[in-house]
C-alpha cells in the first residue's frame, strides 16, 4: 500500500517532461527575441526548469537573471504580462499543443544557494574538514 508520501512525490511522467522541454525551448525563444527587439542590453535571461502540473494546467518557469539588480523588477515585467506571454505561446506551439497552461514565474536561485555553499565550505572554519572543532552553532 503506498504512503502518503509516496504519493506526494510522484515522478514527472514522459508527457510532462516533453511538454515541460518544449514550452522552456519555445518561451527561451521568444523572450530572447523580445529582448532583442527592445535593444535591452547587458541583460540575459534564461529559463533553468519548467515543471508542468500532471493535467497539464499549470506551469511553472525558472528564471535566471543577469545581473541580478535587475532581477525583481524584470520577474514583475513578466509576471504583469503573463496572458500576452500565454497567447503569443499558443500562437507558437498551436501546432503541438491544444491548450497552453497558465505560466507562474518565479527567480531560480539555486546557484545563489551554490555559491553560498561553497563559500561556507571554504571558510577557515569548514565543519566538515575540522569536524573536532565545533562550529559556531554547536557554541550555543
Amino acid at each position: 500500500m503506498p504512503t502518503f508520501v509516496n504519493i506526494c512525490v510522484m515522478e514527472e511522467t514522459p508527457r510532462q517532461k516533453k511538454i515541460a522541454a518544449a514550452i522552456q525551448h519555445e518561451l527561451a525563444t521568444m523572450l530572447q527575441e523580445t529582448i532583442r527587439t527592445h535593444g535591452a542590453s547587458n541583460l540575459v535571461i534564461s529559463i533553468t526548469k519548467v515543471k508542468v502540473t500532471i493535467d497539464l494546467s499549470l506551469a511553472k518557469v525558472y528564471l535566471s537573471i543577469f545581473p541580478l539588480k535587475k532581477a525583481n523588477t524584470l520577474l514583475k515585467g513578466i509576471q504583469e504580462n503573463k496572458f500576452q506571454i500565454r497567447h503569443d505561446m499558443s500562437q507558437r506551439m498551436k501546432n503541438q499543443l491544444r491548450r497552453i497552461p497558465e505560466f507562474s514565474f518565479y527567480i531560480d536561485d539555486s546557484l545563489d544557494y551554490l555559491d553560498a555553499i561553497e563559500k561556507a565550505l571554504n571558510h577557515p572554519e569548514n565543519p566538515i574538514k575540522n569536524p573536532n572543532k565545533p562550529s559556531k552553532k554547536q557554541n550555543n
